[in-house]
């Protein structure tokens, strides 16, 4: 879907679009979804795709809070034919809108073919399609995609606020894409979607159409898959705003350097979840060093994900809400935290 009348032309085998004063416009593709879903392993699966048709990409990431631990997984993909760029998420919403502005001006200098974004999992869809409407972006940028993540095994006990960023960044997408499919049944399947239709009424948005919703196990996507989800587009429909922007009750306090390994992280973060003492708690995630090896964890309540990846630094991030720092602290380091990193 575009929004103006332009006129196309073919570029390395993929449609770009070229403005009437002959400046080509980059297509950016969006990869949202809530906090846990998979967005960052997913993005991994199509940047490898894009990279493979010979495009040159730009991926921008940022999460929410100022040490972003989803980066080292994307590392792999750094090459001539891609670059990786981060915003810290830890500020206020009108400087976090400056930040993420002023690094698509610095990026659109840069000869990409496409740019993905995958943001905070409590993105405020209206800023990323007001920031790409506002000169001089709107001269150098087109959306291309909306692409949005969402449990299989999707939690049934979630808050409004939740629920919120889960409808409208569906409401959004011209693909929904559920992850973890090997690991739930197709009960907890049908209970995912009857909760995405829930949400998306609470809002009074569209529902999500049944045939833009891809329910396969991401090891058996096939090429067919990606050039699908490449031009899936996106849909701008009316709903209702709940939150205001990025002014959330959600929290992220980041542990770097703390001394646990394979058998005390997931101990810990089993307690972080069961125990209400530490608040509510929706992700915990991070790298940690066992003997010789560094191992990614990414847990929620419903599962525990820990993975070998390539030499990183430790460092733990713990998401939610009504956090309790000085127990989460205590539990993780064995201490009270000496000051406050939002």
């Amino acid at each position: 879907m575009r929004l103006s009348a332009e006129s196309a032309k073919e570029y390395s085998g993929f449609t770009l679009t070229e403005q009437e004063d002959g400046t080509i416009s980059i297509k950016v593709d969006l990869i949202t979804g809530f906090l846990g879903a998979g967005k960052t392993t997913f993005l991994l699966r199509y940047a490898r795709y894009l990279i493979a048709q010979g495009l040159k990409i730009g991926i921008l990431v940022y999460d929410h809070g100022s040490v972003n631990v989803d980066l080292p997984i994307l590392k792999e993909l750094r090459s001539e034919n891609c670059e990786l760029e981060t915003i810290a998420g830890a500020c206020d919403p009108d400087c976090h809108r400056r930040r993420f502005r002023t690094k698509l001006i610095a990026m659109a200098m840069s000869g990409y073919d496409r740019v993905m974004i995958e943001p905070s999992g409590v993105f405020d869809m209206d800023e990323f399609f007001d920031t790409l409407q506002d000169a001089p972006l709107d001269r150098r940028y087109e959306v291309g995609n909306v692409i949005t993540i969402i449990d299989a095994g999707l939690e049934e006990n979630s808050s409004e606020e939740e629920d919120f960023f889960l409808a409208s960044q569906a409401a959004c997408a011209g693909s929904v894409v559920l992850s973890k499919v090997q690991l739930a049944s197709p009960a907890d399947i049908e209970r995912t979607l009857c909760h995405l239709r829930r949400a998306e009424d609470r809002i009074k948005a569209r529902p999500t159409p049944d045939d833009q919703i891809l329910i396969k196990d991401w090891g058996d996507l096939t090429e067919e898959d990606f050039k699908a989800l490449m031009n899936c587009g996106y849909r701008l429909p009316d709903y209702v705003k709940t939150i205001a922007g990025m002014q959330t009750e959600f929290q992220s306090l980041p542990f770097l350097d703390i001394p646990l390994d394979g058998d005390s992280l997931p101990a810990k973060t089993a307690q972080l979840f069961n125990n209400p003492q530490f608040g509510r708690i929706i992700r915990v995630k991070g790298f940690f060093r066992d003997g010789q090896k560094w191992y990614q964890l990414n847990a929620t309540a419903q599962r525990t994900h820990i993975d070998e990846v390539p030499e990183t630094r430790s460092a733990i991030t713990v998401i939610g809400s009504g956090l309790n720092e000085n127990e989460i602290s205590r539990l993780l380091t064995g201490r009270v935290r000496e000051h406050r990193i939002l």
